[in-house]
């Protein structure tokens, strides 16, 4: 079994990834993995940004929400990544991040369009959005909220908060998460300039999601942002 600094390592790595990648908020938003012996998750401290992590800032939080292991403030929010990994046991990892694009998509009443390679993971079932306020989520119900909303989906729209991403572990996650802010960006791109009019359909869809989209094309984008990154050893 990994290390708990392999563990936390890993938050780091893919902490910096998102960084580079653009969906750093000053110090707000975080990644969380699974911590392999089945104790909680591994999270970033409260008070800093995705690209100054090192693996000492990384915490251990139980499912109740407690620190178990490192230093400084717990995230306020950990109970989204908490109440999502203990809901679905096939998610190893978690992100929330404040995605601009994300956001301003979410002002609209409009279902996303695939208009580009990103956008087919998230327009058949449509990306699903939590029936939440804007506000934190602060507590383990709200938490629930956005568990049962993102339900078996790659990623959730959090309505004027931004999104969250889940997958089998971190190299899925951090590229959901990614590919959504590209969707979201491009859409609203051509929806600005105009009506939108070519879209993948149903039948396209299905197909080039697999295509496009397989474990070795998500594992290469993660790689990519890793190297570019370049986080610590």
């Amino acid at each position: 079994m990994a290390s708990d600094r392999d563990t936390a390592m890993r938050v780091v790595t893919a902490s910096r990834a998102l960084a580079d990648a653009g969906q750093q908020d000053m110090v707000w938003g975080h990644v969380a993995i699974r911590d392999p012996a089945g104790r909680g998750v591994w999270l970033k401290r409260s008070g800093l940004g995705f690209d100054e992590l090192e693996p000492d800032d990384i915490q251990l939080i139980d499912w109740s929400g407690r620190l178990l292991a490192g230093q400084g403030a717990v995230h306020l929010e950990c109970h989204i990544h908490l109440e999502i990994q203990r809901a679905r046991t096939d998610v190893g990892a978690s992100v929330h991040t404040h995605s601009p694009a994300v956001n301003a998509f979410s002002a609209l009443d409009v279902p996303l369009r695939a208009i580009s390679h990103e956008g087919v993971l998230f327009a058949d079932p449509p990306v699903p959005r939590a029936p939440l306020s804007g506000d934190l989520i602060w507590n383990p119900e709200r938490g629930r909220i956005v568990s049962e909303a993102i339900g078996t989906q790659p990623a959730c729209i959090l309505p004027r908060h931004g999104l969250v991403a889940a997958g089998v572990d971190e190299a899925h996650a951090v590229m959901y998460a990614v590919l959504l802010e590209a969707a979201c960006d491009l859409h609203l791109r051509a929806q600005a300039s105009g009506k939108i009019v070519s879209f993948s359909d149903e039948d396209e869809l299905r197909d080039k999601r697999a295509r496009v989209w397989p474990e070795s094309q998500l594992r290469a984008g993660y790689d990519y942002l890793v190297r570019r990154s370049s986080p610590p050893s």
